[in-house]
């Protein structure tokens, strides 16, 4: 017996052609009469980006400085999410039944993304990927990679179309 699907992860990396696999993931919401889940992991500065930060701030204004800087990003990134998500309800009507959250995360992409899929008991991933380089029609993507390795959750890569879109994720 096929497992019924519930609950659909849609992981945005907010590249202006990820609008494109959030098409996909709103379809198979809206066939499977499924709920959708949003997910931008904000990727957190590394441990070698912190000692340059330390050379012009303090502890304590480094701290008010990311934070600010993680609320603000955030606020951008909800607010893009959701510009998106209406272009899309107005070109397709059907979707709008579609129970829809957004979530930003911090953390590394492909863990966060297998960590909120476990936690939110989703029962599918999409995902976008970008062919990069000369062989990036061989290799998906790191991040895409690491899920499809380490989940046991049905997990669809969407390749993302180079050149611009009618429906892009754009700053407005």
């Amino acid at each position: 017996m096929t497992p019924q699907i519930r609950k659909i992860l849609y992981a945005s990396d907010l590249s202006p052609n990820s609008a494109h696999a959030m098409g996909f993931a709103l379809n198979a919401a809206h066939i499977h009469r499924a709920e959708i889940i949003i997910l931008h992991v904000f990727y957190q500065p590394t441990i070698g980006h912190v000692p340059m930060i330390d050379l012009y701030l303090d502890e304590n204004n480094r701290r008010q400085f990311l934070g600010e800087r993680a609320d603000n990003v955030k606020q951008r990134v909800r607010r893009r999410l959701e510009i998106v998500y209406a272009k899309e309800l107005r070109r397709n009507q059907t979707y709008e039944d579609i129970k829809i959250s957004i979530e930003i995360c911090d953390g590394y992409p492909a863990e966060t993304i297998l960590r909120m899929a476990e936690t939110l008991s989703c029962d599918m991933i999409i995902m976008g990927t970008h062919g990069k380089g000369v062989l990036g029609h061989a290799f998906l993507g790191s991040t895409a990679k690491r899920v499809l390795r380490r989940t046991r959750k049905p997990v669809f890569i969407i390749p993302l179309p180079k050149g611009k879109l009618d429906i892009t994720i754009a700053e407005e």
